[in-house]
């Protein structure tokens, strides 16, 4: 399964309209991971494929996407994206949380339910 990558228009539209809201309002419906990636970078290689497999086994539970700072820089620097992968975990409500590097699928499981409350 492909996950869908967004740009900064898209983004605009299904997780935050930065330009609009100065205090962070999500636009989704369903809690939602982003991974701020590039194809030069080893470590964001290693966890695409686990994203790829979190993203059947919860299927409509949660959405997630990828953004390539490489060709979205204006979106990377929005969120002060210094190093990669960096990964941003938006739940319903509340403020979203990032974190960095290559997260062991455990690891990723265990934000999923605590941080974006989702149950498999």
């Amino acid at each position: 399964m492909k996950l869908e990558h967004l740009t900064n228009e898209t983004f605009k539209e299904k997780i935050f309209n930065y330009e609009d809201n100065k205090e962070w309002k999500f636009e989704g419906n369903t809690p939602a991971i982003i991974d701020f990636y590039a194809n030069w970078c080893g470590p964001c290689k290693t966890i695409a494929p686990i994203l790829e497999e979190l993203k059947e086994e919860y299927g409509d539970k949660l959405d997630i996407f990828k953004v390539n700072t490489e060709e979205q820089r204006e979106l990377s620097s929005v969120f002060g994206i210094q190093s990669i992968p960096s990964l941003l975990f938006i739940p319903k409500e509340g403020q979203p949380q990032m974190a960095m590097g290559a997260l062991p699928k455990e690891t990723f499981k265990q934000a999923i339910s605590e941080v974006l409350i989702v149950a498999e």
